[in-house]
């Protein structure tokens, strides 16, 4: 039996993941979840799964769950203090990363300071504090295990060969709801378009950050500190289908890729159990039925959240933090309808101008870019 404890089980990780354990209660118990403040949700998560610890970063809504749930027996813990809490709990096996935001960084180092495999599907873990995650979980002998699908799809295809001999990583982008529109289209497209993924069901900042190609910078960002390749070989391929979900190109020319429907149960799966490949139901991907599989070259020139995002890759220190920040900022205005599409990237790239750069940030300086960037941007209104 496998323990494990879910930073963010009311978002779409989280209850994904729940959905794997529900298909293995034979070999995986959740001891711990957590989340922002969604009470009801996460009562009833209490009420089937029985963890042992519970956590609301809402300090009034964990008050609130701790009387719905003070018959079961399970504690209940909130703030930043509580996830730390949770995240190192001694009990645990495997803890899953998905909260969203820089709120992951700090459990996830109390994690791997315990001694947990992460199952990371946390950008910012990685894009804001990758020179200080990495390092740590190999002094620790801790896996950081991707949970995102493309880079789950680079994890698997790099069983095939060495480090020494990857030649290229293929990162592999849907393109989003507005791929081959033009500048001049995007800018009178409102959150509402920008919502309607054409292949996954993701949370609405995942699916704003997939429109601006945003999310492909972020996980160049994410590739380069998890299998330790310079951000120059790793290559973005708009691919519509989404059926290769990202590839590894070895240095004697041979491309292994990992192929199959857009749906995170596997990725999630995989995490859960590497090495092992267990059963799990639902739709298989059918060749025959997907006919074909187009690539494309990303535009960068219209959609510069790509661009912006190598800038900031290449550049290092804080500034994927800046970047991070920005268009976390620039998201939240853009989905409020107070911002146009393309202001997105003027906010970001004026952010990244205007920031004050570290090169080697602590884990405070970290918080503390964010901090700064998020309040000049908030004077610019």
């Amino acid at each position: 039996m496998k323990n494990i404890v879910i930073l963010g089980s009311t978002g779409s990780i989280g209850t994904q993941t729940l959905d794997i354990v529900r298909g293995n209660k034979n070999a995986l118990s959740v001891i711990g979840v957590a989340a922002g403040k969604n009470v009801k949700a996460i009562e009833a998560q209490i009420r089937e799964f029985k963890p042992k610890v519970a956590v609301l970063y809402d300090e009034t809504a964990a008050e609130d769950l701790k009387a719905r749930v003070s018959d079961t027996g399970c504690k209940v813990l909130s703030g930043m203090d509580g996830l730390i809490s949770l995240a190192s709990f001694p009990d645990a096996d495997i803890v899953v990363g998905a909260m969203v935001g820089m709120i992951g960084i700090r459990p996830t180092i109390a994690a791997i300071e315990a001694g947990h495999d992460i199952a990371l599907a946390n950008k910012e873990t990685l894009v804001c504090a990758g020179h200080i995650i990495m390092p740590l979980a190999l002094k620790k002998g801790v896996k950081i295990l991707p949970v995102d699908s493309e880079h789950s799809a680079i994890f698997q295809s790099l069983r095939s060969g060495g480090h020494d001999e990857i030649e290229k990583i293929i990162l592999t982008a849907s393109g989003g709801p507005f791929r081959g529109k033009s500048r001049t289209e995007l800018e009178g497209m409102t959150a509402e378009e920008a919502l309607r993924h054409p292949n996954w069901d993701m949370g609405p900042k995942v699916t704003i950050d997939s429109s601006t190609l945003v999310n492909k910078g972020l996980e160049i960002m994410e590739a380069h500190w998890l299998f330790d390749v310079p951000v120059k070989d790793i290559g973005v391929y708009v691919h519509p289908q989404s059926i290769v979900h990202s590839a590894v190109q070895y240095r004697d020319g041979a491309v292994i890729a990992q192929l199959g429907v857009p749906d995170m149960h596997i990725p999630i799966q995989y995490a859960l159990f590497y090495p092992a490949r267990v059963y799990l139901g639902g739709k298989r991907l059918d060749l025959f039925e997907a006919a074909s599989l187009t690539f494309e070259k990303p535009d960068t020139d219209t959609f510069r959240g790509l661009s912006l995002a190598i800038k900031a890759a290449e550049r290092g220190g804080n500034m994927p933090t800046i970047f991070n920040a920005a268009n976390e900022a620039a998201v939240r205005r853009f989905l409020k309808d107070e911002i146009r599409f393309l202001d997105i990237y003027d906010i970001i790239e004026d952010a990244m101008s205007e920031g004050t750069y570290i090169d080697d940030p602590s884990v405070a300086e970290i918080f503390d870019t964010e901090r700064e960037t998020l309040g000049r941007i908030a004077e610019a209104q």
